[in-house]
């Protein structure tokens, strides 16, 4: 049986919609950060990390989103989360590794000022520079976006929910971005997205509020 420990609106939820998506059996966790259930010891046997996505398969555990997501597709080929070509593969891996060490880093910096110094009088400043990173790269994600589709074009993969996460990062309280007004494109996939049946399933499931 594979098992994902999820928190509700975490960067798991990409990972959470991909499984689902496959149409494939399987069961959730869900951990409530805010109380810490991610230092718990037996969570912390099986992702020493402490943080979510963990995706487990019998006695096998895997972390990390980008990994997760990539695993996830070619496990279920018949989804066709993965594209064939080699092109769009490589695509692909692009949209995963710019998102992972750009988007996700620089939200980082908004949420989690003390990873990055011990001098809380400058964590304001902190903030205020990963909200201006965030900004930026939102732009350029726009403007990928400008064609219309998927991030691949016509064909959805698992890249498309990791889009999804970080929109919904965006206008969350800790950025407080108007999308729609600032990053129209992207909001465009945002509310396609909200069209799929699995985004509407995870998106109940965690309690979270589908793009409008």
């Amino acid at each position: 049986m594979t098992t994902l420990y999820y928190a509700p609106g975490a960067c798991s939820l990409a990972s959470h919609i991909a499984l689902e998506e496959t149409g494939a059996t399987y069961e959730t966790v869900r951990l409530d950060l805010a109380k810490g259930d991610q230092r718990a010891p037996d969570y912390l046997a099986l992702n020493e990390r402490g943080r979510v996505p963990a995706l487990v398969e019998e006695d096998w555990v895997l972390t990390e989103n980008t990994a997760i997501l990539r695993h996830v597709a070619r496990l279920h080929p018949e989804a066709g989360l993965w594209p064939e070509a080699p092109r769009q593969q490589a695509q692909a891996e692009e949209w995963l590794a710019w998102m992972a060490t750009g988007h996700h880093i620089a939200y980082a910096h908004v949420r989690r000022p003390e990873r990055y110094t011990t001098d809380e009088e400058a964590f304001p400043a902190i903030r205020a520079k990963g909200a201006d990173t965030c900004g930026d790269l939102f732009t350029m994600t726009d403007v990928r976006l400008s064609n219309g589709g998927w991030a691949l074009g016509e064909r959805y993969s698992v890249v498309d929910p990791y889009l999804l996460l970080f929109w919904t990062w965006g206008r969350s309280p800790a950025l407080g971005f108007d999308m729609a007004e600032r990053f129209p494109h992207w909001t465009a996939h945002a509310r396609a997205m909200a069209e799929r049946p699995a985004v509407k399933t995870v998106f109940a499931r965690e309690g979270l509020q589908l793009p409008a």
